[in-house]
């Protein structure tokens, strides 16, 4: 019983093949919640009082199985939920407790284990590992992982038809590079927007008015405004993004990562690679698009215009961190648009 997909989840439930034990995890909280109630759903039956039982994350294992191991009440089977339960915080003992439990699961029993807040990487931890290799051979993993650009815009359309709102590609696609690849907070900024638009179909101007542009997407757009050099929109971003009270550091340290990206790009291009080769070394799971704006925006610069625009980050970082004060910050990233604007204006003459 292997990792499966949310397609095969949905499989099971509607044949009702539901098994004893699920894993659910990943980075994206809101699918891992969505598959969670699913499960919920179907398995909601008579007195819930007596057959559906919580844990929470630091619940000793002898209390889960005596749950687990408990007959239902006048129902078929019940379910036992454990939230955030961390593998890796566990000791030898409650561990070998845990993979018995696993191995003991009636038949009368769903066990769901759910990460809701947690974060893990299998691949750095060999607990977790373990883990999941022991799992799979007794039930299913579900892993939640962040949507691909082409899945996030589908995604926004469809929230938005059930708003009973139209809305285009082409303006979801603007609304995920506006907001980003979270889904809890794209769905909070699509049903602001149809609650703003209040049905039909959505327009351009709606979109601008209403959806709230994320920090680190802004400075993507600053990134952009400089490499064009197109100082008016790079200044009037970095009032935008000191009037939110965003810190000099933050705004220089998501800069920076832009660059970097654009970087990264510009040696995978001329190593006849292409733009999405720095996800071999780079962590950009679920966070492509990133490569694909530093591809739109490095056409104009060279591996050394680069690497001087990266020196001039790093001299303004060292200015923000022995500033005296905001204002000295300020005008540090001011000091830093004009160099970097400069850079670009030379690229775009040569």
């Amino acid at each position: 019983m292997p990792e499966i997909t949310e397609t095969k989840l949905k499989e099971q439930i509607a044949k009702e093949q539901i098994g004893s034990l699920y894993f659910l995890y990943g980075d994206e909280k809101l699918l891992v919640r969505r598959n969670l109630n699913r499960l919920l759903k179907k398995l909601d039956g008579n007195f819930p009082e007596f057959n559906f039982q919580e844990f929470p994350h630091d619940a000793p294992v002898d209390s889960i199985a005596d749950a687990v191991v408990a007959m239902p009440f006048m129902a078929e089977r019940k379910c036992v939920t454990v939230s955030d339960l961390n593998v890796e915080a566990m000791n030898t003992a409650e561990l070998d407790k845990l993979y018995e439990l696993l191995d003991t699961i009636p038949e009368t029993t769903v066990l769901i284990l759910y990460l809701p807040t947690l974060e893990i990487d299998p691949k750095k931890s060999a607990k977790w590992r373990t883990f999941l290799k022991k799992l799979d051979t007794r039930g299913f993993s579900l892993p939640s992982l962040r949507l691909k650009d082409n899945e996030l815009e589908k995604y926004v359309c469809r929230e938005a038809e059930k708003a009973n709102c139209l809305l285009s590609r082409k303006l979801a696609e603007r609304i995920v590079q506006y907001v980003g690849n979270d889904l809890n907070a794209l769905t909070n900024e699509v049903t602001k927007l149809c609650a703003f638009a209040g049905g039909g179909e959505i327009t351009a101007e709606q979109v601008e008015k209403t959806i709230t542009k994320n920090m680190e997407t802004t400075v993507f757009l600053l990134s952009n405004a400089l490499v064009r050099g197109d100082y008016s929109k790079a200044y009037a971003l970095l009032d935008l993004l000191m009037a939110q009270r965003e810190e000099p550091y933050t705004i220089l340290a998501v800069l920076s990562s832009a660059y970097i990206d654009m970087y990264r790009v510009r040696a995978a291009i001329e190593s006849g690679k292409t733009s999405m080769a720095p996800t071999e070394y780079g962590d950009y799971r679920g966070r492509d698009f990133r490569l694909k704006y530093a591809e739109r925006d490095v056409r104009d610069l060279s591996i050394e215009m680069l690497r001087e625009c990266l020196s001039l980050l790093l001299n303004c970082d060292l200015s923000i961190k022995l500033s005296g004060g905001e204002n000295m910050d300020r005008i540090a990233l001011e000091k830093l648009f004009a160099q970097l604007l400069y850079v670009a204006h030379r690229g775009s003459v040569a």
